[in-house]
């Protein structure tokens, strides 16, 4: 990445954010680390820099938070830690203790509900584990104050013990003294005092002799001096030797400890990184909060789309005053990649372009930003800025010498992953001279492809950008009539100085306004003010096209629409007149079951005539109806009215039943017919009858059936009629009506097979056992045919 000038970060303020977010770590290590970020160009790298905040800024909102404290550097103690035979002081071990403590509540704090809540926070620490055991092994030494416990060892607790009863001694045989020489008048007001870290009595000077002693010290006048009585001496010297084996048995514990530890140094290194890294992440989370950041949309694409975009520092100190902020919107794309920017001077062109510059570094640095989070934004390799006087003494540059330096280097190398923020473009020289140079380093920007915002006041930069496929002209809306400011970007229309207007509301004089007016002619006046109509004309001819363009998709999608549902309702009527008919035809084969028995009594009554003109008149009848049926589910299943065509079915696609809406994997395709895996089936099924879908579920292999149509599916009608029928001629009925019920997905069956003996009924049952299927089988009530009927329903 290449950011120029050097000073980057300064112009465009990023280097104010760092110190804020400085400012909320709770460590130094934390607060170095933040001051070394930079932006990155990894997409993925900055999601997940994202989500880390977003997760936390989650756990912060909902007052769940994570158990950070404040921490120290650990990294000098690590390394005495690390060579062999050291002892850790009890300072170092105490700073490794909290840091171990906090690592440790932090992996407490991350329940089963938390990992999945804070998932981004949680793989921050999800492949190292936290040795309980180590807090354990210094929690026998340390107690919670960072202090070493008296009972560290049982030498240690010992000597403690023998320690506190010579203090008991000392403090009874100091007191008797005192009593006895304040008594005797031997001791002055306050009595006793510390010195030598010995315990004293503050004797008059006069009566200093009268007591046997060590004198310490004395008082700056020397009229008290301080002694320590001869009966306490022997006390204090049995208490300074105990001290000496209470600070060998510490060195011996401490060395003990240390060697405990030393193998988890790396660990403990490992430990320290994860607080840093999480202090940074609830810095960035914690600043989010103040100014409302989100994470938008990204892409890998030099381009952003901006909506509702604040400055965030602009937005902090404004809420510091109770003053509203004005958001911005700003797309740039491939169509149009730079915004030139022009209106009045402090009317809000150098913030927004700043605002630009700022939103994308923080994003690309893992910050959330104040933007809608509808915005969406992609990333930069490269990052120019030329804003302000970079006027240099040391290089002997003028503020416009500066200038063209940086232009130079920013052609040099700029490509379409650069942005480019330009303020007051061309000012500097000449404004002929410098217009036309600037008019020059724009065509090479745009030729180029960079992206940028770019603020000027020059005329004919706004012809040029109003001319040049690339470059949007842009303004700060002016309220004219007050002659006020009101911050809000307009893209697509170029802005007027107001210079005149604001020099007269600062109130330079008519006489001097006048010749100004008559100085610049009122050509140049008309050639600014047209340019702004046109501008304004050519926005409104766009957004008018725009506009019909939403209409005719919007027409076009309403004719769609229209057309579906037509389609749709002509589908239902053929479909429901098909089932009319197909119930017709199963009533047809029952009477036909009649006739033939019709037929055999007028055969035995030898009325041959009748026989023929009733077999006659049932076989037309049932022609026709099947006529009609055939042609009806050729309408329906193939040939639905305005259908498209389905694609070509080959092996491997999914498909479905046409009748029935059955689904299964082409296993082969032969010719017109298709070998078809269904569940634990396999068929073989005329490709017309098929049609492509999705692949939804997974289907397993099981055993091959063979079948040269599947027509009857089309035409299966719930309810089958076996009285009368043979035992084996049955069973094979009940096969095939219900094979096609399974695969024409229907729920509800009903099967007639009378009362008689029972027999048929047995067959029904036998062969419905066969099924490893769940169904309900039952009979209804006696009006609707009792135990002569068998219902079926699949659960």
């Amino acid at each position: 990445m290449r950011l120029e000038p050097k000073d980057f970060f300064e112009k465009l303020e990023f280097d104010k954010v760092v110190d804020l977010l400085a400012k909320e770590c709770l460590g130094e290590l934390g607060q170095a680390a933040i001051r070394e970020l930079r932006p990155m160009t990894n997409l993925s790298v900055i999601q997940e820099k994202l989500q880390e905040v977003a997760a936390f800024k989650l756990s912060l909102e909902q007052n769940d938070r994570i158990p950070l404290k404040t921490y120290s550097d650990i990294a000098a103690d690590l390394h005495l830690l690390s060579i062999e035979e050291s002892v850790l002081p009890e300072e170092g071990l105490r700073r490794i203790n909290v840091t171990l403590q906090t690592v440790g509540e932090i992996y407490r704090f991350f329940t089963q509900a938390r990992k999945e809540l804070y998932a981004p926070l949680y793989n921050i620490i999800r492949n190292t584990d936290f040795d309980s055991n180590l807090v354990r092994e210094i929690d026998k030494v340390i107690d919670k104050e960072g202090n070493i416990r008296p009972d560290a060892s049982p030498e240690l607790a010992r000597i403690y013990k023998v320690i506190q009863s010579k203090f008991r001694e000392l403090d009874k045989v100091f007191r008797d003294l005192a009593n006895e020489y304040r008594n005797k008048g031997w001791l002055s007001d306050s009595v006793e005092s510390f010195r030598n870290g010995r315990r004293v009595l503050s004797v008059p000077v006069e009566h200093k002799r009268k007591i046997r002693g060590i004198i310490h010290d004395e008082s700056a006048t020397g009229r008290t001096a301080y002694i320590e009585p001869e009966p306490v001496i022997e006390i204090n010297n049995d208490i300074f030797d105990l001290e000496q084996q209470q600070r060998r048995e510490i060195y011996r514990i401490l060395k003990e400890l240390s060697g405990v530890l030393r193998p988890y140094v790396p660990i403990f290194e490992q430990y320290q990184e994860f607080m840093v890294i999480f202090d940074q992440i609830q810095s960035k989370a914690r600043l989010a909060l103040k100014i409302k950041g989100v994470a938008p949309l990204l892409n890998d694409e030099p381009k952003f789309d901006i909506r509702e975009g604040y400055h965030p520092l602009l937005l902090l100190r404004n809420q510091g005053q109770s003053r509203k902020t004005i958001p911005f919107t700003l797309r740039l794309d491939d169509k149009n990649r730079i915004l030139l920017l022009s209106g009045p001077n402090a009317g809000g062109k150098s913030i927004t372009m700043k605002s630009v510059g700022l939103l994308q570094l923080m994003l690309q640095s893992g910050l959330l930003i104040p933007v809608d989070k509808r915005s969406e934004l992609g990333i930069f390799h490269n990052f120019f800025a030329d804003i302000g006087d970079q006027q240099s003494i040391e290089d002997d540059l003028s503020t416009y010498s500066s200038r063209l330096r940086n232009m130079r280097i920013f052609l040099d190398h700029a490509d379409e992953r650069t942005l480019v923020l330009i303020d007051e473009f061309g000012s500097g020289t000449d404004p002929q001279i410098g217009g036309a140079i600037a008019e020059a380093i724009l065509w090479e920007l745009n030729y180029r492809k960079v992206v940028g915002v770019i603020t000027t006041h020059y005329s004919n930069l706004k012809i040029f950008a109003f001319k040049t496929q690339g470059i949007l002209n842009g303004s700060m809306v002016f309220d004219s009539d007050n002659l006020a400011p009101t911050y809000e970007l307009k893209p697509g229309r170029p802005g007027s100085s107001y210079a005149f207007e604001i020099a007269e509301k600062n109130g330079l004089g008519k006489k001097v306004m006048d010749y100004a007016k008559n100085r610049i002619g009122k050509n140049d006046k008309a050639v600014d003010q047209l340019l702004v109509d046109l501008q304004r004309e050519k926005q409104e001819v766009e957004e008018r096209l725009q506009e019909l363009k939403n209409k005719q998709d919007n027409l076009d999608r309403l004719i769609k629409t229209y057309d579906t549902m037509q389609r749709d309702l002509e589908f239902r009527r053929k479909k429901q007149k098909l089932e009319v008919k197909e119930q017709a035809m199963q009533s047809n084969a029952q009477e036909n079951k009649d006739l033939e028995r019709l037929v055999r009594e007028l055969r035995e009554t030898r009325n041959l005539e009748a026989a023929v003109e009733a077999a006659n008149k049932a076989r037309e009848e049932k022609k026709k109806l099947s006529e009609e049926v055939v042609q009806l589910r050729e309408e329906v299943i193939y040939n639905p009215a305005g259908a498209k065509p389905d694609r070509p079915i080959k092996k491997g696609d999914s498909v479905r039943i046409k009748a029935g809406g059955a689904t299964g994997v082409v296993e082969a395709i032969k010719g017109e017919k298709a070998i078809v895996e269904m569940g634990l089936m396999r068929m073989t099924i005329p490709l017309r009858d098929l049609q492509p879908i999705n692949p939804t579920m997974d289907l397993r292999a099981g055993k091959s059936v063979s079948m040269d149509t599947v027509e009857k599916n089309a035409t299966f009608y719930p309810r089958l009629d076996i009285r009368g029928a043979r035992y084996d001629e049955a069973l094979r009925m009940v096969e095939d009506f219900m094979d096609q019920a399974l695969m024409t997905s229907s729920n509800h069956l009903q099967i007639v097979h009378g009362k008689g003996n029972g027999t048929l009924r047995k067959v029904v049952k036998d062969k419905l056992r066969e099924y490893n299927v769940e169904m309900e089988i039952r009979h209804p009530e006696p009006e609707s045919g009792g135990d002569g009927v068998t219902l079926i329903e699949f659960l």
